[in-house]
C-alpha cells in the first residue's frame, strides 16, 4: 500500500532562497516530529565528484537523483519520512515536466511546487556575496525562463504555493 506524502519541488533561480528555505522547513517540521529529507542536486554532485559546483554528467547525477526519489518513497511506505523537498532551481518548465514525469512514476502523488520568487537584484547580491558563484548571465537568463514560463498546475502539480522574498527572512 502506497502512503501518500507531499514531495515539494523548489522552484526559484540562485541566490533565491531555496535550499535556505527546505533547511528551515525541514528543522521546523523536525521540532514537530516529522522527518522532510531533503533531495538536492547540489547534494548529489557533492557525493558524486566531491565538489557540489562540478555540474557533472547528468545521466549519472540523474540516475542518483532516481535511486534517492525511490529509496525516499520506500522511507515513505515504511513510516519513517513524512515528506521529501527537491531542492534544485527547476527553473525551465521542460526540466520541471520531466522531473515531475520522474516523481509520479518513482509513486509521488502529491506534488508540490514551492516557487520562491525573489527579485533578481537580490538574487545577484546574494550570488555575490557567496564562495561559490553562479555566473550573473546565467542567473539573469533563468530568471527571464522562469518568469517566462513559471510554475502552473497544466504542467501536472496539484499545487503552487508562491513564496515572495518579502515573506522570507533576509539572509544575515
Amino acid at each position: 500500500m502506497s502512503v501518500s506524502a507531499p514531495l515539494i519541488l523548489t522552484v526559484g533561480i540562485p541566490g533565491s532562497g531555496k535550499s535556505t528555505w527546505a533547511k528551515n522547513l525541514a528543522a521546523q517540521k523536525a521540532a514537530q516530529k516529522k522527518h522532510y529529507q531533503i533531495i538536492s542536486t547540489d547534494g548529489i554532485r557533492a557525493q558524486l565528484y566531491g565538489d557540489e559546483a562540478i555540474q557533472g554528467e547528468w545521466m549519472e547525477i540523474r540516475r542518483s537523483l532516481i535511486h534517492q526519489l525511490k529509496a525516499a518513497r520506500q522511507s515513505i511506505d515504511q513510516g519513517r519520512t513524512t515528506a521529501v523537498i527537491y531542492d534544485a532551481t527547476n527553473a525551465v518548465r521542460r526540466q520541471r515536466r520531466e522531473f515531475i514525469q520522474l516523481a509520479r512514476s518513482c509513486r509521488y502523488t502529491l506534488l508540490i511546487a514551492a516557487w520562491i520568487d525573489t527579485p533578481l537584484a537580490v538574487c545577484l547580491r546574494r550570488n555575490a556575496e557567496r564562495s561559490r558563484q553562479v555566473p550573473a548571465h546565467i542567473i539573469e537568463k533563468m530568471h527571464r525562463q522562469l518568469t517566462a514560463s513559471p510554475p502552473t498546475e497544466v504542467e501536472n502539480l496539484d499545487r503552487i504555493i508562491r513564496i515572495r522574498s518579502d515573506m522570507l527572512l533576509e539572509r544575515k
